[in-house]
């Protein structure tokens, strides 16, 4: 029997239990928009590409499954380029699905063809990011092509897969026996582990260290083994720092936390790492930020510390350091098989709880460091009170999206996150305007959970139609608007180094330029509030929690910089032989 491909194709989505594709609609997709009329998929419609590619990440993210985004041709996939990047660098798995020119037309130069250097060339454009490109050449084909996209989007490191399918493919019959056969396939492949032998070693070089240090990167989050590594770190007495990307790994208030490293991390932890005699890399590419350039005197010193480094990703073990001992695994799989290994050779344990008290006695004086920020009254609100109000409503399960600038580096550095998983940032691409439509896939992905974005005036203002996309799928979604009027955290690198804050604070005939966002809100149907004191702000956060509705919370914030403990040594390109960094601007 033959079927539309397009009618076959979301059967096909709903066989593998995708709940939600994410996109926007064009001449060369409606084929398949038009089957989806009469499925249980939900099409989750929005106003821009980009925030549908960022809406998807979050979902992913969040789900811990692959989102799929159905996109138009040309400038609609270029449009969620920058989105779909963005899911690469941190490893997300997306299968973009994309329509492209009728394929008899194929160098005749149709509407919206990429085709300046090669004919039909759109696929190109996502080649340098994503795991594989496919342009569906035959319709009987396509199912294979489909299946091996999620298979690779899914296996190994995580990634996004680009399906490009003439739109004339989309609106052809092909035999239902193609795409039934796939059935027969499994949906989940198994992973790789590590042996006893290399677990033993592991275990043996951590316990003899006079000062080990496990550091943990985004992948044990992808990797779904947070439970597994706090069960190493507890069972061995292991203190924990982490990347970015690996916050949450261990809850902020475990007694073996350490903290983020690097530029935002503070010198107590950076210092720890770099006199750790061993360190144990989990899952962290060691990224430039979180290694403050690499540079020996300040974060890692590898040699003289040695590492010890797991990682479904090959390519990344000896990238940046040099590895004692590397291993290519799944991370659950060589957690199970390392905790297993370590209770045989060590059944009591072991306590350390010097470096317990020594951890504690740390936090108790960043805090104290921070008390009288968080108690300012002062209105523009000091960011450290904004993040400090916002941890005390939320409960430790709410999820956070951050996008970049104090709400990405500050909450990295000073806000506190309970479950693993439960923040989602831009690490790899560090994409403004990536928070607020992320915050919405996390709450299509977790509906029973509070959502939370903490964004700035720059990244909300980015892709404001977000807000359609939240009042048609009814998402309660809370976006706090950290208001500087300005790319703060550019425009403190820019005043220190070079004494102007030239394009990069919003002026209007000289005077700042004051966006209301919270009426922004409201014209799309969406809750808005616009914070008049440092007071209001709590009972506003709230009130919104307590809606069960979606809500813009406008607060104007102070133009300070998070404070960098670390290095970068972006700092000496501008400034040879200067310690400038960022500074406030009014």
């Amino acid at each position: 029997m033959k079927e539309l491909i397009s009618k076959q194709l979301v059967r096909y989505l709903e066989r593998r239990g995708v709940e939600h594709v994410f996109g926007l609609c064009g001449h060369t997709n409606i084929a398949v928009l038009a089957a989806m009329s009469q499925s249980k998929l939900n099409f989750v419609n929005t106003r821009h590409e980009q925030i549908a590619a960022h809406i998807a990440d979050g979902y992913a993210r969040a789900k811990k499954k692959t989102a799929v985004i159905l996109s138009h041709l040309g400038p609609g996939l270029t449009n969620a380029s920058t989105g779909v990047a963005n899911a690469a660098l941190d490893s997300i798995p997306v299968v973009v699905i994309a329509g492209d020119v009728p394929s008899h037309y194929y160098g005749k130069h149709p509407h919206q063809e990429v085709n300046l250097h090669s004919d039909a060339a759109q696929s190109e454009i996502y080649r340098p990011f994503v795991k594989r490109v496919w342009r569906v050449e035959r319709p009987d084909l396509f199912p294979e092509i489909l299946q091996k996209a999620f298979q690779l989007a899914e296996s190994g490191r995580p990634g996004p897969v680009l399906v490009s399918v003439p739109m004339d493919i989309f609106s052809m019959e092909i035999d239902t026996a193609l795409f039934d056969r796939l059935s027969h396939h499994t949906t989940q492949l198994q992973k790789p582990s590590i042996d006893d032998e290399t677990a033993e070693k592991i275990v043996r070089k951590l316990v003899e260290a006079r000062n080990p240090v496990v550091y943990a990167g985004g992948g044990v989050i992808l990797a779904d083994a947070a439970d597994e590594l706090r069960q190493l770190v507890d069972h061995l007495s292991l203190p924990v720092a982490h990347s970015l990307m690996g916050k949450g790994v261990l809850p902020d208030d475990h007694q073996l936390t350490l903290g983020m490293t690097g530029f935002w991390g503070t010198k107590f932890v950076n210092e720890k790492c770099r006199t750790a005699d061993w360190i144990f890399g989990v899952g962290t590419r060691f990224a430039e930020a979180d290694c403050s350039s690499w540079e020996a005197e300040y974060t890692f010193s590898m040699p003289p510390s040695k590492l010890i480094h797991i990682d479904i990703d090959p390519a990344e073990i000896g990238r940046n350091f040099p590895v004692e001992i590397g291993v290519v695994s799944d991370l659950k799989q060589a957690l199970i098989v390392l905790n297993r290994v370590a209770r045989r050779l060590f059944p009591n344990g072991r306590t350390n709880d010097a470096l317990r008290d020594q951890i504690g006695a740390y936090r108790r004086d960043f805090q104290k460091g921070n008390a009288a920020h968080i108690a300012n009254e002062a209105y523009p609100m000091r960011p450290e009170r904004i993040l400090s109000t916002v941890r005390e409503v939320l409960p430790r399960d709410a999820i956070i999206t951050t996008d970049v600038g104090w709400n990405k580096n500050g909450v990295g550095q000073q806000f506190p996150i309970y479950t693993p998983g439960s923040i989602l940032t831009p690490g790899g691409f560090a994409t403004m305007g990536f928070g607020a439509p992320a915050a919405i896939g996390a709450k299509l992905a977790c509906p029973d959970r509070v959502v939370v974005a903490l964004v700035g005036d720059g990244g909300f203002g980015q892709n404001p139609a977000v807000l359609a996309t939240a009042a048609e799928q009814d998402v309660a979604v809370i976006w706090i608007v950290m208001n500087n009027n300005a790319y703060g955290t550019i425009a403190g690198l820019e005043m220190a180094h070079y004494g102007t804050a030239f394009g990069t604070v919003f002026r209007r005939g000289g005077e700042p330029y004051h966006v209301d966002f919270a009426a922004i809100a409201r014209a799309y149907g969406v809750d808005g509030v616009k914070i008049g004191s440092a007071a209001d702000f709590k009972p506003a956060l709230e009130k919104a929690i307590a809606s069960r509705k979606a809500c813009v919370i406008d607060v104007a914030m102070m133009n300070e910089p998070v404070p960098t403990a670390g290095h970068w040594n972006i700092n000496d390109i501008y400034s040879p032989g200067r310690k400038v960094s960022h500074v406030a601007v009014a």
